[in-house]
């Protein structure tokens, strides 16, 4: 039977597009089976609309700017209903490095997921002709040796974005469901007559639920095993968030389970596999060997210190200043950089894509659109077990200001609140820090100063971190303590601190001055934004507790000197209190404050007894 053409002209006003566009489409190698006759373009009759032009159907459509994905993780539907930011030259990196396991760590909502479904939409054979979603991306131009890989390959693909389970029985139903629906996905293959009756029961034994744990963790060396067979072709295998289960076992005590059960899934599926092609995983830590990848010799690893594949997750500034044009907010540009600039990915300059993309579908009004988009329970367990060293460096980089620490991407979760550094470097990888400058190197780990990034993740720390206090502080004790101090009240400071006292701290806590000064220097986070907070430095001749210093200079400063002592009646604690007024006084440690041009200071000498409070104010 002879296939009959027809003119790009036709199709065109068939399908309510220009020519132009036809012709375009043409000489992007488009339409299969088009060739040019003179100056006409002939294109099988029988060719269906592309989803990329599904949009053009009115000239009034043809002027109306595209949506912004918010929230949106297909590709398919990005790609071809909203403004989408090509990131495809991904699948050519990955083709051409040919690695077996490639991990990449991103922040959260930094395009991982999208990435993904990219990925698994340009291999994944089906019986959709999936690259008309490819035809005008990068990765068509990129050249013809990466069209052979289109639609050519099964693919396993799962997420755990959603396991948040408190225990490990509910967890473990919930990884049993994602690999329940990672096989339902290819239940063609129980019609299969490539696939053999042995296999087969053990496919229905897993949509059944009645597999045993080991043998739900030998499944995805089983379904890609009876794929190969099917297909007779190698598997990819996608497993997006693979970490958001081991993060929920450490904080909720079942991490040595999580961590058991996921090395023995990835050995099955990733560790030697004759039948897999290429396997990737995404999260946003690189859980250290020693506890989960020490079976897998065969892992490609891109954190966010690694050039590869850096600018493929988040916006580069060249993909804002286009979108910007694109929507007629260029204007706009160095507020979007204010709020949501400052990562660095390797030595790419990256803005937050979920929070740009936020922007411009709010009609451009800056706010923290990444503020609680996910759980993120690791930042509050790690606040309530900071000690005041640590409440210290929250409040500097709250304030704007820098810290220094050796970086280690290899997370070891059981060791990461014995070490401030481990901190800092999981802070950094979940996208609250970012690395100003690289200073020096030991052990092959970067020694850094870190910094915040923008205006928004200022504005998340803070309510994130203050949410964390408020686990041990109420929202009214916290607004007592910063009202009492502001107001110079020493009767509310004093109430204030006694109610906290009595109700939350054990009498093993208030045995050493160093909790009161923790205590309070976590309460001081509420005033970061009015006040550079500092502890423990030195002025005038000696080293003072805490100094609040105002950002107005027309403002007031306070001075917080701590004492403590067991066994104190009224009258001691009062005593005690007017020795840290004293003390001030006497080292002069306003000097600074002077110095930096604050003439009004306030003193509040702070005694502790056990659970009992004395606070004495007094002017300058």
């Amino acid at each position: 039977m002879n296939q009959k053409f027809v003119k790009a002209k036709e199709l065109a006003e068939e399908w309510g597009v220009t020519t132009r566009r036809i012709n375009q489409l043409c000489v992007q190698n488009y339409f299969q089976g088009a060739y040019k006759d003179g100056k006409f373009w002939m294109i099988p009759s029988d060719t269906l609309k592309p989803s990329v032009l599904r949009k053009h159907k009115t000239k009034t459509e043809l002027t109306k700017l595209l949506p912004c994905p918010v929230g949106i993780t297909s590709y398919k539907e990005v790609s071809s209903e909203c403004y989408y930011v090509d990131k495809t030259l991904l699948i050519k990196d990955i083709i051409d490095d040919h690695n077996k396991v490639y991990l990449f760590t991103r922040p959260r909502r930094f395009g991982k997921t999208l990435a993904m479904d990219m990925v698994r939409t340009f291999f994944e054979k089906t019986d959709e002709d999936t690259s008309t979603y490819f035809r005008d991306k990068r990765i068509w131009s990129a050249g013809e040796e990466y069209h052979k890989y289109q639609g050519s390959y099964p693919v396993i693909s799962l997420s755990f974005k959603d396991a948040h389970q408190n225990s490990w029985e509910e967890m473990y139903q919930s990884l049993y469901f994602s690999i329940k629906e990672a096989y339902l996905n290819h239940i063609n293959l129980l019609s299969s007559e490539k696939v053999n009756e042995y296999d087969k029961k053990f496919f229905r034994k897993i949509v059944d639920a009645n597999a045993s744990i080991t043998e739900v963790q030998f499944s995805f060396g089983k379904l890609s095993s009876m794929l190969a067979k099917h297909y007779n072709q190698k598997v990819i295998m996608i497993i997006d968030e693979y970490d958001t289960p081991i993060q929920q076992g450490y904080i909720f005590g079942f991490y040595d389970d999580v961590i058991g059960f996921m090395r023995n899934l990835f050995s099955s599926g990733l560790k030697d596999n004759e039948n897999l092609e290429f396997g990737i995983l995404t999260g946003i830590l690189h859980v250290a060997k020693e506890s989960l990848f020490s079976v897998l010799n065969n892992l490609s690893v891109h954190t966010i210190l690694d050039e590869k594949y850096a600018q493929y997750f988040g916006f580069t500034p060249s993909e804002v200043t286009v979108m910007a044009k694109y929507y007629g907010k260029e204007e706009k540009l160095s507020e979007i950089k204010d709020w949501f600039d400052g990562y660095m990915f390797g030595h790419f300059e990256i803005y937050n894509p979920w929070s740009v993309i936020s922007y411009f579908n709010n009609n451009c009004r800056p706010k923290a659109y990444w503020s609680r988009t996910s759980g993120n329970e690791m930042i509050g367990q790690l606040i309530r077990n900071a000690n005041s060293e640590m409440y210290e460096s929250l409040s500097y980089l709250m304030q704007g200001k820098e810290i220094q620490a050796v970086i280690e991407t290899d997370i070891i979760y059981p060791e990461i609140n014995d070490d401030p550094d481990m901190i800092y470097s999981f802070l950094l990888v979940a996208g609250y820090l970012r690395i100003k400058e690289t200073i020096s190197t030991i052990n092959d780990n970067l020694i850094c100063s870190l910094a915040m990034p923008n205006r928004e993740i200022k504005s998340v720390f803070q309510k994130e971190i203050l949410d964390s206090c408020r686990a041990v502080f109420s929202g009214s004790l916290l607004r007592n303590f910063e009202l009492a101090i502001r107001t110079e009240n020493n009767a509310l400071l004093t109430e204030t601190l006694q109610n906290y006292l009595l109700q939350s701290a054990s009498v093993y806590d208030t045995a050493y001055e160093s909790f009161y000064h923790g205590t309070i220097f976590g309460m001081l986070a509420v005033m970061s934004d009015s006040f550079y907070i500092t502890s423990n430095r030195e002025s005038g001749e000696g080293r003072f507790d805490v100094q609040l210093e105002p950002h107005d200079k027309k403002q007031t400063g306070f001075i917080l000197e701590f004492k403590s002592e067991k066994g104190l009646d009224e009258t001691g604690l009062k005593k005690l209190a007017k020795e840290g007024i004293r003390q001030i006084r006497d080292q002069k440690y306003y000097t600074n404050m002077k110095y930096h041009g604050i003439q009004n200071i306030t003193l509040f000498g702070i005694a502790f007894s056990g659970k009992k409070v004395s606070v004495i104010v007094e002017k300058m």
